[in-house]
């Protein structure tokens, strides 16, 4: 199965995090399964970082360097995903959740997410 795995579920994979629930651990860590990672979610931990908030901590080149070293595949965000995120529902404004459900709807990938709110899309989306 391919996986587009969210921002939050990247963080917490990398920080070997207990947030990360048992379900998306197990799903992330199987062999079976290619592991990808967006383009969108690196941009969005660079912009969080360069907030310089003290609760905020991950460095994006740690982050990428990381998912590459542990097999993540990189997702690009071409114009097609840029297009179809502009005709999603209005059910989630921020725009970084609303091209990962793009990028996954356009790639028929799974996108695995923490948040019950982008679960609401149609598409597949799993919340673990």
């Amino acid at each position: 199965m391919r996986l587009l795995i969210d921002t939050h579920l990247l963080l917490w994979a990398t920080e070997k995090s207990p947030r990360l629930s048992r379900a998306a651990r197990n799903l992330i860590s199987d062999p079976a399964n290619e592991v990808l990672f967006s383009v969108a979610s690196i941009w969005e931990i660079s912009i969080k970082s360069a907030k310089g908030l003290a609760t905020f901590q991950a460095k994006p080149v740690m982050v990428w360097e990381e998912l590459l070293r542990h097999g993540y595949q990189e997702l690009p965000v071409i114009g097609k995903h840029a297009i179809v995120a502009g005709t999603l529902p209005k059910i989630h404004k921020d725009p970084f959740d609303r091209i990962l459900i793009a990028q996954a709807t356009v790639e028929a990938i799974t996108l695995l997410t923490s948040d019950a709110t982008v679960a609401r899309y149609p598409g597949p989306i799993r919340k673990v």
